[in-house]
């Protein structure tokens, strides 16, 4: 600092910095007046190779201009894009809500703001063996491994519902394995023995049951029936300082899942084999010829409290929550919704 104070040049320089920081920011000020007030124009985020997110299938569709996405990375784990977004290297995460409620009890403030996948007949998370495995029920679990994506998300959550459901004690349910494989090596992960359950969904299950070998055990549709299971989330310091970027982001977003749901499911793959190859990540869309379902239960995205509270409620039960350390209410807002009239009165 002494030496800053008696260089006159150092403080011509940072003088000159300053004026040209505040010449940009009136420039991005003008714009943003220009284009409806947005805050920014840019929004970072993580995707997932292979597949096309609702903001991205929005930005193609023109639902958020003049608002552009900006690529940081690929991640295949939603607790990792969750925690990236709440520590600011990226404006928006997407995750399982029950990963969601974990991230908020351990005090980061963050909010979901917008529905974006879920379970239901055509889109859920199985859970598959091979066609000789000796697995049969829950307590043929024991002992074995389980593949997933990653830890404490939606694959690990559905698994152990399903082991106390079947009855399995917390000591049974702890001898059963879980570990991380990648989502494009699952299948294979199965076939070679390496794993004795592999937990499949969307288009990588789509294209592994139709190779043939394996069987389901469960379901995850088949405890809860159709619900949305995941959100995309902000920090609240992001949506209170980019109130109207948010709207927008959750408007598109919103209109793009609705988008996906009402066109002919040819014209959907279409669409996102489009966005992929124009994107040019290197990425294989084989796979998304298996498409299926939004899987979003509700429309537009729309988050009711118990697709929170039912994750609240069983990390309470096991001990991983304290009651009342999480009220649901902080959890998300519809604020933004473009659909919400529909649901409110």
């Amino acid at each position: 600092m002494e030496i800053i104070s008696k260089s006159k040049s150092i403080f011509i320089l940072f003088a000159m910095i300053g004026i040209f920081i505040l010449a940009g920011c009136q420039q991005e000020a003008s714009t943003t007046q220009a284009e409806g007030e947005y805050e920014t124009l840019t929004i970072r985020y993580q995707g997932n190779a292979g597949r096309v997110l609702f903001p991205e299938l929005a930005e193609d569709l023109g639902y958020l201009d003049p608002i552009k996405l900006e690529w940081v990375n690929n991640t295949i784990s939603g607790p990792q894009s969750i925690q990236t977004a709440a520590t600011g290297d990226t404006d928006f995460g997407w995750a399982f809500n029950g990963a969601i409620v974990q991230l908020r009890a351990n005090g980061a403030p963050v909010k979901s703001v917008i529905g974006y996948y879920g379970s239901d007949e055509e889109e859920f998370y199985g859970y598959y063996v091979l066609e000789d495995s000796p697995i049969k029920e829950a307590k043929d679990f024991i002992g074995k491994t389980v593949g997933m994506n990653t830890l404490g998300a939606h694959a690990e959550f559905m698994l152990k519902e399903y082991l106390k459901q079947s009855g399995l004690t917390d000591k049974e349910i702890e001898q059963v394995t879980m570990v991380v494989v990648p989502p494009v090596n699952t299948e294979q992960a199965l076939r070679e023995k390496q794993i004795d359950v592999a937990t499949l969904s969307g288009m990588s299950r789509e294209l592994a049951v139709e190779n043939g070998g394996i069987r389901p055990i469960f379901k995850d549709y088949e405890l809860f029936g159709s619900f949305t299971a995941g959100s995309l989330m902000m920090t609240e310091r992001f949506i209170q300082e980019n109130p109207n970027t948010v709207r927008k982001l959750v408007e598109g977003t919103a209109k793009a899942i609705e988008w996906a749901r009402d066109t002919p499911r040819e014209e959907v793959i279409a669409r996102f084999e489009k966005i992929i190859e124009e994107r040019d990540r290197q990425e294989d869309t084989e796979a998304l010829q298996y498409w299926k379902s939004a899987g979003v239960s509700e429309i537009g995205g729309y988050m009711q409290p118990e697709s929170f509270q039912l994750w609240i409620d069983w990390l309470v039960k096991n001990g991983e929550l304290e009651e009342g350390e999480v009220k649901v209410e902080d959890l998300f807002t519809n604020e933004f919704n473009p659909y919400k009239d529909e649901f409110e009165d």
